[in-house]
């Protein structure tokens, strides 16, 4: 068996959690978020995103898939809003889709983001919140932004868990937490 992983303790709206830490490039870790199954952490997390967002005016919630989409789930429900996941692969039942490409930092793979025919009508001439769990590089977070674009769509605020990295790029983001990046 192999050596104890090293965590990063943190606390989300008074849920506490040991994060893992891993590996992305040579010398480089980060603290992994994964919510998805973590129901107490996901309903806490969506309740102190959704008491951010009161002040904000938006019409629809934004993310893309897949480790965030409980999170915006829950807050859809908390907010009463509609919300839409854009999906990363295509399936024909999607019909004439709107896309973008970013870079994943989980993959380090160029990644296409799909919006679903039917969700157009949901982004066309609305406010939009994006959500992600943890927005790290932006990759992702541009992406999402270019897709509301592309569908008509204004983005009216951004909002995550946690932002990672370098904490002055993330100053207009709305976040319950922030991630350090571990260098070796």
């Amino acid at each position: 068996m192999g050596a104890e992983r090293q965590v990063y303790p943190v606390e989300i709206a008074g849920v506490k959690r040991d994060l893992p830490l891993f590996e992305v490039a040579p010398g480089v870790r980060i603290a992994v978020l994964n919510i998805l199954g973590d129901v107490e952490l996901t309903e806490a997390a969506a309740s102190a995103l959704a008491e951010r967002l009161q002040a904000v005016d938006f019409d629809v919630l934004v993310t893309a898939e897949a480790k965030s989409i409980p999170l915006i789930y829950a807050l859809a429900v908390r907010m009463q809003k509609p919300y839409v996941v854009l999906r990363k692969a295509y399936k024909p039942y999607m019909g004439d889709t709107i896309q973008a490409e970013t870079l994943s930092i989980t993959t380090g793979q160029p990644q296409t983001l799909y919006l679903d025919e039917k969700d157009r009508p949901l982004l066309e001439g609305k406010r939009v919140v994006l959500v992600d769990d943890v927005i790290s590089t932006g990759s992702t977070l541009q992406g999402m932004r270019l897709v509301v674009e592309k569908a008509g769509g204004q983005v009216v605020a951004e909002a995550a868990i946690f932002t990672e990295g370098d904490r002055a790029k993330w100053r207009e983001i709305i976040a319950l937490g922030h991630l350090p990046v571990f260098a070796d």
